[in-house]
This record gives structure tokens, C-alpha cells and sequence, in this order.
């Protein structure tokens, strides 16, 4: 790969890693010829540039390039348009507005804007939107500079394949090589411009293993209150995506120290007052992150973005429980996942997740500590039944919480957790070979209430059927004629209180 641009001249070590990461990229476009080589002749045909960039380039120099692809260029708008028309398999306007139109062909997709010269009136992230002519200023004015870079898109002397230029305006390949986060221009100036690149900043940690410079983060804790300018939905989108990373606690470290978390989820910071009553783990919060770990480790097919938030947060209500004893022998937290499991429901619809979002995360912190009853005696089948109906479809994710929520720096005693829920496991498994457990429901339906109690359809209805439900819940399945007959002495009982 023929290079421009590079920059600063690197030291040793880092120029033999930047000399790797080159070789990673040039294998990557080289690959990309079968799909892009038509694509790439269009531009130049037209005479105009095509390059790789950003997020694209920075993936193909670690090794992990996707199948979506950046590009800018130097044509316009319609004229890109008509080389898509011409291209792919289906193109969309992901934002003509912006210069941008996407396409896919052969599975890949594929994004290409204009080059942009954007200006921002300092008030919002929502630039004026100006199209530029140079690669250089479309390059300066993004996030990091590990995401301003870009490779131009040229045909081989055979004509038969992609090759690439490189352009490093800004050192984004020293900083790759350096694993490290700084802004193209003054980190001040980039976050007046967009406040969402502090999240950015955090989402990057937790991806990509890499650490922030001094100055980026020391302009994070001058500007943290910068990002309430920022959409409740640009935020939600931004903390997934930091939650699907591979080292999401990473990024949490980044926003708590520079205290942007206070103004997007304080409980979690909050938890850094807390020492939990073990007082094995600095805080709650150390705690929080290593449940966090432990969670992930469990996960069998990528990110689970309900558990993770689950693992994280289920501790968020211990602030406002703690009580010290009065012997000032520890703290204790007493119903701490009824009050957690209300902040999580109310902060998650603040950022405006699915109720279905808000409703599982919040079940699963209340229901977290239901377990550890089981320890302290034999549960009932009815207490076992009860804990798999009022986790339902969320008890594969109870079990892994709960298990991840085990952590002691005593040895004996974790191994006493771990085989304390296996035994409870054990028990949901005997008793599911007995009765559905997924499937809890009274022995009787609606309408065999109504026609046996001669009742229309109304609340007396469902009153019954909640009380069936409970019998279901304490004795197990009944056959249908001892129903009968439980229903009908419950509402005999009912009519002699009217």
C-alpha cells in the first residue's frame, strides 16, 4: 500500500507496529477487490476519488473489517447516486441532506458521502451541512483521530484489482499503534462541536481496548455538563453500544472519573459511595463491575444487552438502603432491589428505552435476590414454582445473574454459593419433569369460570382466575373436578363476605 501523509516520523517500536497494521489493511482491501473493482473504475471514470475511511480503515488496519463499509468522495450526491443505480443491488438514501446514500451488493454494504466541511453554531450537535472539496478537511473535522485516516480506492496497472493509498493527516496510525484516543483538533473545540463524542470516547474504551489522552480526558471533566444537549435517544444508542462492547466497565471507569455519568445515569456513580456489607469490594460499584465480568462470561451468543444492563445496575438501589449497624459491625442494604429495581425502571424510561427494555432489566434486579432465601432453609415446591413463574422467560438470564452476583473473596464461601443454586436448579429441573413450569396458569380457563360460576365477563372474572392461579402456584396441577370444586368453595367464601 502506497502511503501520504503520515505524519511524524514514529519511533522504533512504533513504526515496526504501524508497518503490521499497514500489512492487516492492505490484506483487507485486497479482499474487497471481487466487490468493489466495478465500483471503484465508476469513480474514476467519472473523475472522481473514492476512498475508504474512518471507522472502516481503523477495522482493516486491527484486522477486523466488517461488511459495512465507509467511503467519502469527492462527486457529489446525484453523481454518486447514478454510480450506485449503475452498481448495486439496492440503493437507499441513508441522508441525501448530508451527502449520504447507501447500497449493498453481494452482502456487503456499503455508505458514501460527499466530503463534508461542516460547521456547528455551538448550541446543539446538529451541523450546518457543507460539502467540501479536499480529503483533508473532510478528515479534520471527525471525532478521533483513530477514525481519520482513509485509504484511496485506486485500480491496479493490470486493471484487475483494488489497491490503496493511504492518508494519515492527523497521526491517526500512531495513535492506533499507541492504542490511544485523541481528537484531530483541540479536544475543547471537537466537543463544543459534538458533545456526543465524550460518549463516543467511552464506547471506543469498551470496543476497542484502547485508552483516552490526558488531555481528552481532562477536557471530558471541564465539559461533562456539555452533554445535556444531546438527545435522551442519541445517549440511549451511544450506552448500548459501549454495553456491547468487550470491556464495557472500561468505558463506565472513563465517564465516571470524568463525571459525564452524573449527567447520563448517576446511579452509577452513585454506587461509588457504598461500601457493600462484606466490605470485600472497594465500593459497591467494584462490585457492580465485577458482577458486570462475571455475567459476560456467561454469555453463549454474543452480547446480551438485557443481562449486561441487568448486571450492572442490580446493586443501584444500595445508596439509598444503607443502614449501619448499631454494634457498627457493617452496613446493611434491607430491600435494596425493590428500591433498585425502581430507579432502573424510572431512569430507563427517562433515556427512552422499550417498555419491554425497562420491564426486563427492572425484573431481573427485583428478582435478584430472591435466591438467597433458598440458602437459609428448604424452599417449598410452591416457593421453587414461584420463583420460575415470576421469572418467566427471564430465568435462563436469573440463573446467570445470580450465579455472577456471587462473588466473595472467600473461596469456600463462593463454592457454597455456586453449589447452594445448583441445587436449586436441580429442583426446578424435578419438578419441570412433573408440571410445564414455563406455562403456570390455573387449572381452569375464563370461560369454564364463567360458565361454572354463571358470571358474565368482568373483574369478578379475573379475580377468580387470580385465585386459581395462586392455587396452581401452592399445590401444583389439580385434576379438573377438585378445580371445581376449590373454585366454587372460594367463591361461596367470596359471596358471604358481601
Amino acid at each position: 500500500m502506497n502511503t501520504e501523509d503520515l505524519g511524524t516520523e514514529p519511533a522504533s517500536t512504533e513504526a515496526a507496529s504501524q508497518v503490521e497494521l499497514m500489512a492487516r489493511a492492505e490484506r483487507a482491501i485486497l479482499s474487497l477487490s471481487p466487490v468493489l473493482l466495478d465500483l471503484v473504475v465508476a469513480f474514476r471514470d467519472r473523475g472522481e476519488s473514492l476512498y475508504l475511511v474512518g471507522g472502516s480503515v481503523r477495522d482493516a488496519l486491527l484486522g477486523r473489517l466488517g461488511h459495512d463499509l465507509d467511503f467519502t468522495t469527492s462527486a457529489l450526491p446525484e453523481v454518486t447516486r447514478a454510480i450506485l443505480d449503475d452498481f448495486a443491488e439496492v440503493v437507499w438514501d441513508t441522508g441525501i441532506d448530508f451527502g449520504t446514500l447507501s447500497a449493498e451488493k453481494h452482502g456487503q454494504q456499503i455508505e458514501i458521502t460527499t466530503f463534508r466541511s461542516d460547521t456547528y453554531d455551538g448550541q446543539s450537535r446538529n451541523p450546518e451541512v457543507l460539502f467540501g472539496d479536499t480529503l483533508e478537511g473532510d478528515l479534520i473535522r471527525r471525532d478521533f483521530k483513530v477514525n481519520a485516516m482513509a485509504v484511496e480506492l485506486l485500480i491496479d496497472a493490470g486493471g484487475a484489482a483494488v489497491e490503496g493509498r493511504f492518508h494519515d493527516p492527523v497521526g491517526g496510525l500512531a495513535d492506533l499503534a499507541a492504542r490511544r484516543l485523541d481528537t484531530p483538533a483541540a479536544p475543547e473545540q471537537s466537543f463544543n462541536d459534538d458533545p456526543l463524542r465524550m460518549l463516543r470516547a467511552a464506547r471506543f474504551t469498551s470496543q476497542l481496548g484502547f485508552g483516552v489522552a490526558e488531555r481528552v480526558s481532562a477536557a471530558m471533566s471541564d465539559m461533562a455538563d456539555e452533554i445535556k444537549r444531546i438527545t435522551v435517544e442519541r445517549v440511549q444508542a451511544e450506552l448500548d453500544k459501549l454495553m456491547a462492547g468487550q470491556a464495557p466497565w472500561t468505558g463506565w471507569n472513563l465517564l465516571v472519573k470524568t463525571e459525564v455519568a452524573e449527567h447520563v445515569l448517576p446511579e452509577i456513580p452513585g454506587m461509588k459511595l457504598t461500601q457493600d456489607e462484606h466490605r470485600q469490594h472497594k465500593d459497591v460499584y467494584a462490585h457492580s463491575m465485577q458482577v458486570l465480568r462475571q455475567a459476560m462470561d456467561q454469555e453463549e451468543d454474543g452480547p446480551d444487552l438485557v443481562l449486561r444492563w441487568a448486571a450492572l445496575l442490580h446493586d443501584c438501589g444500595k445508596p439509598a438502603t444503607r443502614e449501619f449497624k448499631p454494634d457498627g459491625g457493617g452496613v446493611t442494604f434491607h430491600h435494596h432491589e425493590v428500591v433498585g429495581a425502581k430507579l432502573v425502571r424510572r431512569r430507563m424510561r427517562a433515556l427512552k428505552y422499550s417498555k419491554q427494555m425497562v420491564g426486563d432489566v427492572g425484573q431481573l434486579v427485583y428478582l435478584h435476590m430472591r435466591f438467597h432465601g433458598f440458602g437459609e432453609g428448604q424452599w417449598t415446591d410452591s416457593a421453587v414454582r414461584r420463583y420460575v413463574a415470576d421469572a418467566g422467560e427471564l430465568l435462563p438470564r436469573l440463573h446467570k445473574l445470580v450465579r455472577a452476583d456471587c462473588t466473595t473473596r472467600n473461596h469456600r464461601k463462593a463454592q457454597r454459593l455456586q453449589r447452594t443454586y445448583d441445587q436449586l436448579e436441580e429442583r426446578i429441573a424435578e419438578i419441570a419433569e412433573k408440571e410445564d413450569l414455563a406455562r403456570v396458569r390455573p387449572d381452569l380457563d375464563g370461560n369454564e369460570i364463567m360458565k361454572i360460576l354463571n358470571l358474565p365477563p368482568g373483574p369478578e372474572v379475573g379475580k377468580a382466575w387470580s385465585f386459581l392461579k395462586e392455587l396452581r402456584l401452592e399445590r401444583g396441577p389439580l385434576d379438573h373436578e377438585e378445580a371445581i370444586v376449590e373454585l366454587k368453595a372460594w367463591w361461596a367464601g367470596q359471596q358471604s363476605e358481601q
